[in-house]
């Protein structure tokens, strides 16, 4: 052994408190800043989520503007400008300049960003790879532009101002934020670029105009739909989701005066009647002093209910039946938008889309949307995965969405591919929740819980079996146009052989002949010029399975709320 021994006591005056800024600091890679194509790619991604949250928000339909211009060699600057309600002064410093700060963390109601990290961790990248302060103007519409220039202090994961500045013009209306930020990245355009991550944007976003500045020129994005989709409602909390931990915390924070109203007024969807039912299959009880027996205690102090009590409270959850969560806290596309955004940027010859009805997971409400492009311009197999309306570039072996792809067999639906089908066909999942269980802080997967795959995948094949019919049809429409096509090829040789044995003219032999073919054949050859395919009676389509089929091998079914629920509490 070598080296003086050390004590407890030296080493633990090494021990010190560090400040999540310098935590990730240390562990960009965490952020989604581990190369600098991906690097580029998460700036845009944080600023233009900002935006779309902050307009949505204020029931303003988004105007943004991206400008990504190479000012050196792998240094870029990146402006993102939104017309957004605008931040007051005094949460400008904050917001940029401090992680986990923010609002979204607390609220249940959809939203796109969730955990106070993304855009002050654009801030963070930036200092770090160029030393350079990021730039914020925003105003409120009230004539007063505020500037800052800030850096993070990592050390105290606080807001450093570098410069400040307001200008006043009443003439000028304009609300919103702009953010210009000057960092380390590469551009490329590929599958996963920026350019495919504004595209994705879009079609999620129909509602949104954006216009794109690239290094190789200005992009454009056209507003496909005039409405904003509803807007989400605040909730609480889900029983269903509840763990002994969150519980413990919540009994000693709430304000409620008695356990039973406590139950009632914290969480979504408690009755009174079944907060009595969990706290007498809790067996908290107490002795009634006139007739000396147990009764049920609905009356204790949150703030004296034991350890034991809360175990014993979260297993009788479990027993007892509640209504699901509301789902007004969601606001999907539906499935007209996503049909809308999906022909407005692929273009194909056919879009199948399907919204499913709300699902809970872990006591949290979600909801699956889907859509299936084919023909058309799209020429490859793609996959978009959306979570919140953010399309999910990376990571995609470890998404739920991914798995719930390969889990479907295509060649029941006529097309080829194991994992994902083959062909010019792009399929959109998007995952609509309150939280989204993200598989780290990047925000690029969706964790593989058992109930958003099952979920994903009845989507799927109900909108696969809407492509393997119109598929159907236009292979048997396209037999019959070649059958027609023979026909007339020989209507001349028929027509002379007539004229040989009958003796009348071969011209209106052959004239009739191209008639009938025309009567017969004519409304399929429409179809197939640009019209819905007809299925031809002397041929049967293909058998059609129950959108439950492939998910009841595995013992899967919607059927039974009982069922449901012990499927969210796992």
């Amino acid at each position: 052994m070598t080296g003086e021994r050390r004590t407890a006591e030296s080493m633990a005056d090494q021990h010190r408190e560090i400040s999540i800024s310098e935590f990730f600091e240390k562990n960009r890679h965490l952020l989604g800043y581990d190369n600098k194509i991906k690097a580029l790619l998460t700036i845009v991604r944080e600023g233009v989520d900002n935006a779309l949250d902050a307009t949505e928000e204020a029931r303003i339909l988004p105007d943004i503007y991206i400008k990504v211009e190479e000012i050196k060699k792998e240094k870029y600057k990146v402006v993102i400008k939104d017309n957004g309600p605008g931040i007051v002064k005094k949460q400008i410093p904050r917001i940029f300049g401090s992680l986990l700060y923010g609002s979204k963390f607390h609220r249940l109601k959809q939203s796109r960003g969730q955990q106070g990290i993304g855009v002050s961790g654009a801030v963070l990248y930036a200092q770090l790879t160029t030393g350079e302060s990021t730039k914020i103007i925003s105003s409120t519409g009230n004539g007063k532009t505020h500037k800052y220039e800030l850096k993070i202090d990592v050390k105290v994961n606080q807001p450093k101002v570098v410069r400040e500045k307001v200008t006043e013009d009443h003439d000028n209306k304009w609300h919103g934020v702009q953010i210009t930020f000057i960092a380390e990245g590469l551009y490329r355009e590929h599958k996963q670029s920026v350019m495919q991550y504004i595209k994705e944007v879009a079609i999620s976003n129909p509602y949104a105009n954006i216009v794109f500045d690239t290094p190789n020129g200005r992009v454009e994005f056209a507003r496909g739909v005039e409405k904003l989709p509803a807007e989400p409602r605040e909730i609480k909390p889900h029983l269903y989701g509840i763990e002994v931990g969150i519980l413990t915390r919540m009994l000693h924070e709430t304000k409620a005066r008695t356990l039973q109203t406590f139950l009632t007024s914290e969480f979504t969807r408690v009755g009174r009647l079944s907060a009595m039912d969990i706290i007498k299959n809790a067996g908290i009880t107490r002795e009634n002093l006139q007739t000396g027996k147990e009764e049920p205690d609905f009356n204790i102090s949150p703030k004296k209910v034991k350890h034991n009590m809360r175990v014993a409270l979260v297993d009788a959850i479990k027993e007892v039946k509640l209504t699901r969560p509301p789902t007004d806290c969601l606001s999907p596309l539906g499935a007209d938008a996503v049909q809308v955004g999906l022909k407005k940027e692929l273009n194909p010859e056919f879009a199948a889309t399907l919204t499913r009805p709300p699902e809970v997971y872990r006591g949290w409400p979600f909801e699956v949307e889907v859509g299936i492009a084919y023909g058309g311009s799209i020429t490859d197999p793609t996959l978009m995965r959306f979570a919140n309306r953010v399309p999910l570039l990376y990571q995609s072996g470890d998404c739920a969405i991914t798995k719930a792809v390969g889990q479907v067999d295509w060649k029941r639906y006529g097309l080829a591919g194991d994992k994902m089908p083959d062909g010019p066909v792009v399929v959109f999942v998007h995952f609509a929740s309150v939280w989204v269980p993200f598989t780290s802080e990047s925000k690029e997967a969706i964790a593989n819980y058992p109930v958003i795959i099952k979920e994903i995948k009845l989507a799927l094949q109900d909108c696969a079996r809407k492509l393997a019919s119109y598929l159907s049809g236009m292979r048997r429409a396209q037999a019959i146009k070649e059958k027609k096509e023979i026909f007339e090829r020989y209507a001349g040789e028929t027509a002379a052989a007539l004229e040989e044995l009958t003796g009348e003219k071969r011209k209106p032999i052959e004239e009739m002949i191209i008639k009938l073919v025309e009567e017969k054949w004519g409304e399929i050859v429409k179809a197939i010029n640009g019209g819905e395919p007809e299925t031809p009676e002397e041929e049967s389509p293909p058998p059609e399975h129950d959108i439950k089929e492939e998910g009841e091998e595995n013992g899967e079914s919607r059927e039974g709320d009982a069922g449901e629920h012990k499927e969210a509490g796992e």
